[in-house]
């Protein structure tokens, strides 16, 4: 079963940002465009298990601190090596001011 859990206040991410957010023993990350739109994924690199908010966004792309593998955020596309993985995704929406995330 998923539940809507609110992650953070919209105003908390910058555009072409992302933060950690840490729920139920699990990271995920969570990431404001360009355009204004919000996304989550699980907040780990799937290569080594890097924190993913301490990368760097990219229009549409986040880049892992390690070894500069590359996502995007929008669909969790593994973009560039080393990642081979695809990251999870997760549904968001804003409610107010609040980002809310579906996390089962």
């Amino acid at each position: 079963m998923a539940d809507w859990i609110k992650a953070c206040a919209a105003d908390d991410i910058e555009q072409e940002d992302v933060i950690r957010f840490d729920h139920g023993g699990r990271t995920f990350a969570i990431y404001r465009s360009p355009d204004d739109a919000f996304f989550c994924t699980d907040g780990l690199c799937t290569h080594e298990q890097v924190h993913l908010s301490d990368g760097l966004v990219m229009d549409h792309v986040i880049e892992c601190p390690k070894h500069n593998g590359q996502f995007d955020y929008r669909t969790g596309e593994a973009l560039r090596a080393p990642v081979c993985d695809d990251l999870a995704t997760y549904e968001v929406r804003v409610e107010g001011a609040a980002i809310m995330v579906k996390v089962g």
